[in-house]
């Protein structure tokens, strides 16, 4: 069998805005089964797997045991967890801000680091009818759409991270700022702006500044032609060098870019979804 790869991105509901910023529809089948890396990400893992649940063997907190979800809602990580998949997958993937965490399920994004649960143990009955709703569907539209629906009915737009602390984050992630200007601008020391940054999003400024280039490195890796070399890249995304990058996808992803290029099949975090 021909190996097959479908990806498909959406747009959230406009009242989701700023708490979700794409949906990824996918669905492959005809590979190898294998393992793959769940790599961090400056989103929340959250995955409504449709068929197969989705089984992480090696969690990306050690501590935590493997485990099979329906619907997995994963905190911010700073390094790999392990899929075991059979060459089928197929599910829609939300990219949760950390921004969103407090809205949709009234906790900060700080209390899920570097852990994987299933949605119904932190959203309740919702979480569990978004899954069983999902099985039923068969179109991408009409998925996207329940998952706007599920979601509205989660959302409380009175449970909001602090202004403060909302800009930023979208400032660590941009690479807008040093850490000093961006409390300077807030009016906050540094201490206290990578203290309260860490107790809302499970990780301090530098690490999420770190966690945004790496994504932005590899995202550039996979869809950049061939002759731009590693060198380039790490110039583009703002590493001091190539040996400084391969420090940090050793870190980061657990492997050395090509390495990961080479040995992973395409990913609900590969796609065509913005790094928005």
């Amino acid at each position: 069998m021909q190996p097959t790869s479908e990806v498909v991105t959406a747009r959230p509901a406009p009242a989701l805005a700023g708490f979700v910023d794409h949906y990824l529809g996918y669905r492959q089948a005809g590979y190898p089964p294998g393992l793959h890396r769940g790599l961090p990400s400056r989103h929340l893992t959250f995955i409504v797997a449709i068929g197969r649940r989705i089984e992480v063997v090696a969690q990306a907190d050690p501590g935590q045991r493997p485990g099979a979800y329906g619907c997995v809602l994963g905190g911010l990580q700073a390094g790999p967890a392990t899929i075991r998949h059979d060459g089928t997958q197929e599910g829609v993937a939300i990219a949760l801000t950390p921004l969103g965490c407090r809205t949709l399920f009234a906790v900060p994004a700080g209390e899920l680091w570097s852990l994987s649960l299933e949605l119904a143990d932190v959203a309740g009955p919702l979480g569990e009818r978004l899954w069983i709703e999902l099985q039923t569907v068969p179109d991408w539209p009409g998925r996207f759409a329940t998952v706007d629906r599920v979601l509205r009915e989660l959302a409380d737009h009175e449970r909001r991270v602090t202004p403060e602390l909302a800009w930023a984050w979208r400032s660590v992630v941009r690479g807008q700022a040093p850490i000093g200007t961006l409390a300077a601008d807030i009016g906050w020391s540094r201490q206290h702006l990578t203290r309260k940054f860490t107790g809302e999003f499970g990780l301090g400024p530098k690490l999420a500044g770190r966690i945004a280039r790496f994504e932005r490195a590899r995202r550039m890796i996979e869809q950049v032609p061939s002759h731009i070399s590693l060198a380039q890249v790490a110039a583009a995304c703002g590493y001091y060098d190539q040996a400084h990058l391969n420090r940090d996808f050793a870190e980061l992803a657990g492997c050395a870019p090509t390495t990961l290029l080479d040995t992973e099949i395409p990913s609900v975090q590969d796609g065509t979804a913005p790094l928005a």
